[in-house]
């Protein structure tokens, strides 16, 4: 399919209703962008907001720095999420580290985002499920990887831990809660309080080589900034403005829902995540093949269109919370349904570093619904290459290396 700018009229998340009052949610959403800038960044969600806070980090004014949001700030997919940081057996030893930096600057910054430490379960449904989670844990352990803090259970201990009642086996491991919204808004009111540029409501269209072959002029809806570097954190519309990538990554609807539990008020369950005011999310609800999920539309894995939920998918969340969770008075059960959209790769790596052939130009992007997972350790390693570190330096994985996409 096309790649595509975000719809100006997305859904509020669980996470966007209760920050409404975040001051620069509008930014500069009338004003005219200026007309140069050293820096760049599209995008404000957490690539966004850590590459920006990074940089400054590093050394550089926060003056020349100019972060564009298509819609209002924390918009896209970081403010989406099922609000967990959580560790996937493929990429651990990356995840584990993101989940220790987070929890590390969350807790320096004395940042008030509802982070909580849980554990977090594979649930394995069928044999197959099994032999692939084997195969995946025991390629990683032959790597060199630390499979010590993964604890599995067997039969009836796997159903009464998870409380799912077909589970065969399930795989449990350290992850966290959090309120991305108030995580990346937090980042973004101290980028901005420093003297960063902020413009929301301002989406970009085009991005040409600046006249004389100096910079890059980016065309956006209020005016053209002419900048040195360009720094693309969109994630899945980063095709629409990255030759070559549009080829490689392609955009994937999720949707999540809120519960109030009732009767069964405590424990971890699959990719049910508790949150500190007592209620669960399940997160990454998608179609499933041969389902009944409605429209045609609706049908089509692919989409930009995160305007509304489906409500059949959201039923079937229900009757599966209603199957765990006792649901005995008015107000308890399901709450509120949401849409995202997650950037996918090919390969299901993000693609992180500079943009072959098109000096100046960088990219964050590609996340496979584990944005807050992964984006800390890519914004972060993004910032130092950047700074003129080498890719050995930044501590990430080699397959996250853009130098897999091309610029024809």
């Amino acid at each position: 399919m096309e790649s595509s700018l975000p719809f100006p009229s997305a859904c509020l998340s669980h996470w966007h209703r209760g920050t409404r009052s975040f001051p620069h949610l509008n930014a500069n959403h009338h004003a005219q962008v200026p007309t140069t800038t050293k820096h760049a960044i599209i995008g404000s969600g957490i690539s966004g907001a850590l590459t920006a806070f990074s940089l400054i980090e590093n050394g550089t004014n926060p003056s020349d720095i100019l972060i564009l949001e298509a819609r209002e700030a924390v918009s896209g997919a970081s403010g989406r999420n099922a609000g967990h940081i959580r560790p996937a057996i493929k990429i651990l030893q990356n995840e584990k580290r993101v989940l220790e930096q987070t929890r590390a600057f969350i807790t320096t910054h004395g940042i008030n985002s509802d982070f909580v430490d849980t554990t977090t379960f594979d649930v394995c449904m069928t044999p197959e499920s099994i032999t692939e989670q084997e195969s995946a844990l025991a390629a990683y352990k032959d790597a060199g990887g630390d499979v010590s803090q993964v604890r599995v259970w067997e039969g009836e201990e796997a159903q009464s831990r998870t409380r799912v009642r077909s589970a065969l086996r399930a795989y449990e491991w350290p992850a966290a809660s959090n309120n991305p919204a108030k995580l990346v808004q937090w980042i973004l009111s101290d980028v901005v309080g420093k003297g960063a540029g902020l413009w929301t409501h301002c989406p970009v269209d085009e991005i040409v080589r600046g006249r004389g072959g100096g910079g890059w002029e980016v065309h956006t809806s209020r005016g053209t900034v002419v900048a040195e570097t360009v720094v693309h954190c969109t994630n899945a519309y980063a095709g629409s403005l990255v030759p070559g990538l549009g080829g490689m990554l392609r955009p994937r609807r999720s949707q999540a829902q809120t519960f109030v539990p009732g009767g069964y008020g405590g424990g971890h369950f699959f990719s049910v995540n508790p949150l500190k005011d007592g209620m669960v999310v399940i997160g990454g609800t998608g179609t499933r093949d041969g389902g009944d999920v409605g429209t045609e539309e609706w049908k089509a894995e692919a989409s930009f269109d995160d305007r509304g939920f489906n409500t059949v998918l959201a039923e079937n969340s229900r009757r599966e919370f209603e199957g765990i969770w006792a649901v005995e008075r008015h107000g308890e059960g399901f709450d509120y349904a949401w849409t995202g959209i997650l950037g996918i790769t090919r390969d299901s790596v993000p693609v992180v570093g500079a943009v072959d052939g098109l000096e100046g130009q960088w990219v964050c992007a590609g996340f496979n619904g584990h944005g807050m997972a992964i984006a800390f350790t890519c914004a972060l390693g993004l910032a130092k290459l950047m700074s003129g570190e080498r890719w050995e330096e930044t501590g990430l994985p080699e397959c996250f290396k853009a130098g897999r996409v091309n610029s024809e």
